[in-house]
């Protein structure tokens, strides 16, 4: 029987034991692990594995002795409790081993969790748990999590107070990370607030979620979309000995007020356009780039593309003779001078 998402999540989080199996499979081999690993726990506890009430098997494996399965699911355990067995990488050629267990099963067995890549609609293991009766099949597909996903996540790592902004900002960040690197910043984010009863804040996220641009870039650039033209020249300075390109920190830029200029253009403002960028803009940063926008405008943003497209092409082109660092820098003054012309 196939599972929805909605489904397939709730038997994840409280699996029917008098379910003989399930099969998980999806392209992406980061999104299915996760899926087992939810299942596994689920159903046999956080002790499962120590008392070896989970036996593990590879498709290869599971080629070379077909019975190995059937064995593995009617075999009596030592410790109490919900058995399991996991075949992993599963394909076709091991249906005729997973369908003989699944006919033999019995309430009390081991439940049977196969998982697998991406499966077309002709796959003969897919069609195996889709018509079965007492087994169920899940697709995982590359969706970013729900809010109910994430509200589970956050459960399973003991938050429980989360702001509401603070909740926008983790489902922006669930679309903008893998689900590995989501899933490890919220156990990060976990262990900041341990003991900590207050509710989870934007500025908490942003400290704490993975970096997208270095933080001295980050800073050069709200200099220059703010004005502060005094800021400009060490802050290139301390790039400049860290090594940094000219051309990085144009392009750098460029994306910055692109990401300005669209939300400027926003036909339901500002805040409506910064949302819509990807990667995600959340906390400080997302307020800050929303004043910038207002401020700046549509007019004085497009010329300030214009600049920066203008020292792109000069940079790239080799034929300047003065150092590039200084061009950009020259170029940086420029810039914060145009918006602070709007005062």
């Amino acid at each position: 029987m196939k599972l929805s998402g909605r489904d397939a999540n709730a038997f994840f989080s409280k699996p029917d034991k008098r379910r003989a199996g399930i099969l998980i499979y999806g392209a992406d081999a980061m999104r299915v692990a996760i899926k087992r690993q939810d299942l596994i726990a689920a159903l046999i506890g956080p002790n499962g594995d120590e008392e070896m009430r989970l036996v593990r098997l590879s498709g290869p494996e599971l080629r070379r002795d077909g019975a190995a399965l059937l064995d593995a699911v009617k075999a009596v355990g030592f410790f109490p409790g919900q058995r399991a067995v996991l075949v992993e990488d599963a394909a076709d050629g091991q249906v005729d081993a997973i369908s003989s267990a699944l006919g033999e099963w019995r309430e009390g067995d081991a439940m049977i969790v196969v998982t697998a890549g991406m499966l077309k609609a002709s796959s003969k293991l897919r069609k195996l748990f889709e018509t079965s009766k007492n087994a169920l099949c899940a697709a995982i597909y590359d969706d970013p999590p729900s809010r109910a996903e994430i509200e589970a996540e956050l459960k399973r790592a003991g938050l429980n107070e989360i702001d509401r902004n603070a909740m926008t900002d983790l489902e922006a960040l669930g679309r903008a990370l893998d689900p590995g690197d989501f899933r490890q910043t919220l156990e990060k984010i976990s262990l900041y607030k341990i003991n900590d009863p207050s509710p989870l804040t934007s500025e908490e996220i942003a400290q704490l979620a993975p970096a997208t641009v270095e933080a001295a870039v980050d800073d050069l650039l709200h200099a220059v979309a703010e004005g502060r033209v005094r800021e400009i020249g060490p802050l290139i300075q301390k790039l400049d000995g860290q090594g940094e390109a000219p051309v990085f920190l144009v392009i750098s830029a460029t994306r910055h007020f692109r990401a300005l200029h669209s939300a400027a253009c926003d036909p339901k403002g500002p805040s409506s356009g910064i949302a819509r960028q990807r990667p995600p803009i959340f906390g400080p940063r997302r307020d800050r780039m929303i004043r910038q926008a207002q401020e700046w405008g549509r007019d004085k943003l497009e010329t300030a593309l214009a600049h920066l497209v203008g020292t792109d092409l000069e940079l790239r082109s080799g034929g300047q003779t003065a150092p590039q660092m200084a061009l950009v820098e020259r170029l940086f003054i420029r810039l914060s001078m145009l918006k602070s012309a709007r005062r």
